[in-house]
């Protein structure tokens, strides 16, 4: 969610209305993937909401240092019907930086509209003593 700072002077200006011209009417994105994360002593847990979805519909991959989420659904169209609308089908996608971790140790669990990430921390790399020669 965006929040948005107006700076208004004292005076009326002529171009006061155009100030919400650009924004989108109905936020699109304002409610989907709605997160919540969760700090462990060796972990994070990241729950995110994607009702309407079903286990098969939803996709988590890991690059550069990335978790992306993207949650895809499509009806199949019916040649009999005839929609002046069709809102049925649905994609999104949310990407959270984790940075350099083991890959394989990412969990993931859906259930209830819900899925939880588990994501590991990356251990304190401790630093190594390096002993140079002298020529």
């Amino acid at each position: 969610m965006k929040n948005y700072i107006v700076r208004h002077n004292g005076n009326n200006d002529l171009f006061d209305g155009f100030d919400g011209f650009f924004r989108p009417f109905i936020p699109v994105n304002k409610d989907l993937m709605r997160t919540d994360v969760r700090e462990t002593e060796n972990e994070f847990v990241f729950d995110v909401e994607v009702p309407g979805f079903n286990k098969e519909d939803i996709s988590v991959s890991y690059e550069d240092g990335y978790v992306s989420v993207t949650a895809k659904r499509e009806e199949k169209e019916e040649g009999k019907d005839n929609y002046l609308r069709r809102e049925r089908n649905c994609s999104c996608e949310r990407s959270f930086y984790v940075g350099e971790i083991e890959k394989t140790l990412i969990k993931a669990k859906y259930e209830n509209g819900v899925l939880t990430l588990t994501i590991p921390k990356d251990a304190p790399k401790k630093p190594e003593a390096h002993t140079i020669a002298i020529e």
